[in-house]
């Protein structure tokens, strides 16, 4: 990991993960705690949190936007809040963004939970709008996301952590056709519709990750790629 000058947010330095450093700390994190299935399925990620942060995933009341929250003390993580509306509008689409938003908040608590040890106790934390005295990150709707560096690295995270890579690929094997000189296996434009409808189904998230998460490992522009 690397850092650099910030002039956003809180901090005067951000860290900088390259995508494959972020893959392998999800996956590790996962195998560490027991929690990588050996075939394609759902990610328990409430239980991963409580094993490998030793918290209990709460709801709460949130302000409108906020679909959840972490709250950090100069020790760590210390509270993970989700908005109960999502918990009281029991739906699949709703159930899947819990498990997005949980994910979201363990990614901060993967990648940032060094800054927050560094921080004053005291100082409200990338506009937070509950309590003052508690440093926090939120987990806001996508059409309130600002393009924050905190936020793209928290999603780049969810999507590892819900849709880890060789999961993802063992998954789409029926999918998969020879491309380019090599005949490397790659998924074509015809296939991706049907590939999208199982992969949300295998791993229980919403359709808009999985097409986010394969145009990253199977760009949709990449007809030339050998």
């Amino acid at each position: 990991m690397k850092t650099f000058k910030s002039s956003r947010g809180p901090f005067t330095e951000r860290p900088f993960y390259t995508d494959q450093e972020v893959e392998s700390m999800c996956s590790d994190e996962l195998r560490s705690v027991g929690l990588m299935p050996n075939v394609p399925g759902p990610i328990r990620i409430d239980r991963f949190i409580e094993k490998r942060f030793k918290i209990v995933p709460c709801y709460e009341p949130l302000p409108d936007g906020i679909l959840g929250l972490t709250q950090f003390s100069d020790s760590g993580p210390a509270k993970i809040i989700v908005s109960e509306e999502l918990e009281q509008n029991a739906t699949v689409v709703n159930e899947r963004r819990i498990r997005s938003t949980l994910a979201h908040e363990a990614g901060h608590c993967m990648l940032h939970t060094h800054l927050f040890a560094f921080a004053a106790t005291g100082t409200p934390l990338f506009g937070d709008h509950t309590d003052p005295k508690a440093p926090k990150v939120l987990c806001r709707e996508p059409q309130a996301y600002g393009g924050d560096w905190w936020e793209f690295q928290a999603n780049l995270a969810m999507s590892m952590l819900l849709l880890p890579r060789q999961l993802v690929q063992a998954a789409l094997v029926p999918f998969l056709r020879p491309a380019g000189l090599l005949s490397i296996p790659d998924l074509h434009e015809e296939q991706r519709p049907e590939a999208v409808k199982s992969l949300v189904d295998v791993f229980d998230v919403n359709p808009a990750m999985v097409k986010i998460r394969l145009e990253k490992l199977y760009p949709a522009n990449a007809s030339g790629r050998l």
